[in-house]
């Protein structure tokens, strides 16, 4: 493996969403992340959150299952999962198992609610979590909030946010301090990608209601709108110079920019331009411009635009078209991501497995 976190060894509790969100982050840019499969588990084929991984499957509902994951987790620096609190205890493979057995582990844990509080063991999803830390309410049009996917709970407050602190606790050990429990839950951390929105509040300058200020739609400057073709723009002129070169472009005036009293009535002027004209036609005129200006571009048509195609945002693995590791690195550049391999034999074997042990253990089907 290439990459800055090249040289530690992370082990992966198959989950769904934010943990293998996590893992592929630190597999990207460098990792070697060991993901232990359960037998019958859900997979998507092809699917980017699993590449680049060694796998084994293993039964942890056999005693010599739970035991082969205590000694994966002995040769690791961190574990990554994503179970509700409590499980990881049931099964034998709580954090006090295995810092005993590796007092220098980093215990990465994933949930959505926390590891505490009265909501821990109740089950939810994205929309729910970002729901009660007051992100999903700066989210969506007038009448309604509206969910954005799972990106903002699952994969920036959840899957990043682990990856950065199993990165920052990683550095500490490095540093001479002992393992640790991370507990990362997508409450806290979506509340924390609200940060400049809970600032802005506190200032005064955002309207506690969904879909009236400057950058949640509200704004005709910030906002998306229709072409002729069925297609739709973006546009985001936020700063007045970048407006005045906005309205310039399209022909129109450019005073009252912040006067929200006729935001509604800008708004629809600038809806009745662009659905004038083709998309092609303002992207020619606008793109590439300091009239902060991007077309909206389909999952199908995003790969082909000349700016992500001479940066490489995009790559292809199997067949798959998927987002390429970033951010990018100077000195340490990350590898080309892989298919998951199963590892079984191999990765035993580096434990000190015997054939014939690890030939007992799968015809036991303790691995699969």
């Amino acid at each position: 493996m290439t990459g800055p976190l090249a040289g530690l060894r992370i082990l992966e509790m198959a989950g769904l969403g934010p943990a293998p969100f996590c893992g592929m982050m630190l597999a990207d840019h460098g990792a070697e992340v060991i993901r232990v499969e359960r037998e019958g588990g859900w997979s998507l084929p092809g699917d980017p959150m699993s590449r680049s991984r060694r796998t084994v499957t293993i039964d942890l509902k056999q005693a010599d299952g739970i035991a082969l994951v205590r000694d994966i987790a002995k040769s690791c620096d961190g574990l990554i999962e994503g179970y509700r609190p409590g499980v990881m205890e049931r099964l034998g493979l709580g954090p006090d198992v295995l810092l005993a057995d590796n007092p220098g582990l980093v215990y990465g844990r994933m949930t959505g609610w926390g590891q505490s509080g009265p909501l821990a063991q109740a089950a939810g999803h994205d929309i729910n979590y970002i729901a009660l830390s007051g992100t999903l309410h700066t989210i969506g049009r007038e009448d309604r909030p509206s969910p954005p996917v799972n990106y903002v709970g699952d994969f920036g407050g959840g899957g990043m946010m682990l990856a950065f602190g199993m990165v920052s606790a990683l550095l500490a050990v490095r540093a001479g301090g002992p393992g640790q429990v991370i507990d990362c839950a997508m409450t806290d951390g979506s509340a924390l990608l609200a940060s400049l929105t809970w600032g802005l509040y506190a200032a005064g300058l955002w309207e506690d209601r969904t879909g009236v200020n400057r950058i949640d739609g509200g704004a005709p400057y910030y906002d998306t709108y229709a072409t002729a073709d069925g297609k739709w723009i973006a546009v985001g002129a936020i700063e007045p110079q970048f407006y005045a070169l906005l309205c310039e472009k399209v022909g129109i005036d450019a005073g009252g920019q912040d006067d929200q009293a006729a935001w509604a009535g800008r708004k629809e002027q600038l809806a009745a331009l662009f659905a004038a004209r083709p998309r092609d036609e303002w992207c020619a005129l606008l793109e590439g411009s300091d009239a902060c200006f991007a077309p909206v571009l389909s999952l199908a048509d995003a790969p082909g635009h000349p700016h992500n195609e001479a940066r490489g945002t995009f790559i292809e693995m199997d067949g798959v078209t998927q987002p390429a590791p970033a951010p990018r690195y100077s000195a340490t550049a990350t590898g080309a991501p892989r298919p998951p391999r199963a590892d079984a034999d191999v990765l035993l074997a580096e434990l000190g497995y015997e054939a014939e042990r690890i030939a007992a253990l799968r015809g036991a089907k303790v691995i699969g």
